[in-house]
C-alpha cells in the first residue's frame, strides 16, 4: 500500500481516537480522586503526600547542592546542644 498522506477522514479518526484516550485517562484519574477524598484519613494521606513531595524535591537539590546545612554539622551541632543539656542537668 502505498503512503499517500493524511486523508481528511483519517485525521478526524486520529482526532477522535486521541480525544477518547484523554477522557478515559481523566475519567479513570477522577475515580481514583474521588476514592482518596471519601478516606476517612484522608488528611493524613495529604501530609504524607506533602512529606514525600518535600523529600523527592530535596533529593536533586542535595545532590547539585544547593541550598541547607551540611550534614556533618547538623549532627555536630545536635550533639553539641545534648551535651550542653546534659551538663546543665548534672
Amino acid at each position: 500500500m502505498p503512503r499517500e498522506g493524511l486523508r481528511s477522514e483519517d485525521v478526524g479518526l486520529l482526532a477522535a481516537g486521541v480525544a477518547d484516550l484523554a477522557l478515559s485517562t481523566c475519567g479513570a484519574a477522577l475515580r481514583t480522586a474521588g476514592g482518596l477524598l471519601g478516606r476517612s484519613d484522608a488528611g493524613d494521606l495529604a501530609a504524607q503526600g506533602r512529606q514525600d513531595l518535600r523529600a523527592r524535591g530535596r533529593l536533586p537539590l542535595d545532590r547539585l547542592g544547593v541550598g541547607g546545612e551540611a550534614h556533618l554539622e547538623v549532627l555536630a551541632r545536635h550533639a553539641r546542644s545534648r551535651g550542653d543539656a546534659e551538663g546543665a542537668g548534672a
